[in-house]
């Protein structure tokens, strides 16, 4: 067991008897123990295949590779309405938990199965996403902005471009760019606060005040 994982258990103000169960249950697996994003984090010859997380409704096992999974109890959910290849399973309670310990335990040998598989999950592609013309308006009159976008990582450059997209109306579009450029000209994504880690990661509940 990583000490730093007992570090971030002891500290845990909610969900620390559940996840300190599913901590076990995973680790009877054989997989190796990290802590990567804040969180317990386990892994196989490097490579992520589960990390444990906690949120002020529910607690999940979250594997990196799901979409891949077979899911006979129907327990998979996308972390995000457009996450590509993780996927969840909910708990709100250690009743349900050890109530389903032993098919916790089948998905977490199918997981590990697939990585040792090496099956890899196709996502689109960054320069797949549509561009909103609004945003192409905002780069010609702004070439900083246009390099500074270009300049985050693939995965916030999709954020904000489905965030964008995802208004009907131009003037919404036009809106939403204006209210993030100030971020994005800081190299920061969507979802990052002042703290450095994302509202999604479970040491981060959004509540203090965030960059842009």
């Amino acid at each position: 067991m990583n000490p730093k994982v007992d570090a971030f258990l002891l500290n845990s103000k909610k969900w620390r008897e559940e996840l300190t169960i599913l901590r076990s249950i995973v680790m009877d697996s054989g997989l190796g123990e990290e802590l990567k994003w804040g969180a317990p984090c386990y892994v196989h010859d490097q490579a992520n295949v589960i990390i444990i997380q906690g949120f002020k409704d529910y607690f999940a096992l979250m594997f990196f590779k799901g979409a891949l999974m077979k899911d006979p109890q129907d327990l998979l959910r996308k972390p995000g309405e457009n996450t590509q290849s993780g996927r969840q399973i909910r708990m709100t309670s250690m009743d349900e938990m050890l109530g389903q310990e032993e098919v916790l335990r089948a998905y977490i040998q199918d997981a590990i199965a697939v990585e040792k598989a090496g099956i890899k999950v196709v996502v689109k592609k960054t320069e797949e996403y549509p561009i909103p013309s609004e945003l192409e308006e905002s780069f010609a009159t702004n070439r900083d902005f246009q390099h500074a976008f270009y300049g985050l990582t693939p995965g916030r450059q999709r954020a904000y471009l489905l965030h964008f997209s995802e208004a009907k109306q131009s003037a919404t579009r036009k809106a939403r760019i204006e209210k993030y450029a100030p971020r994005i000209l800081k190299g920061k994504g969507i979802l990052d606060c002042w703290c450095g880690l994302s509202k999604r990661m479970p040491t981060c509940d959004g509540s203090h005040k965030q960059l842009g």
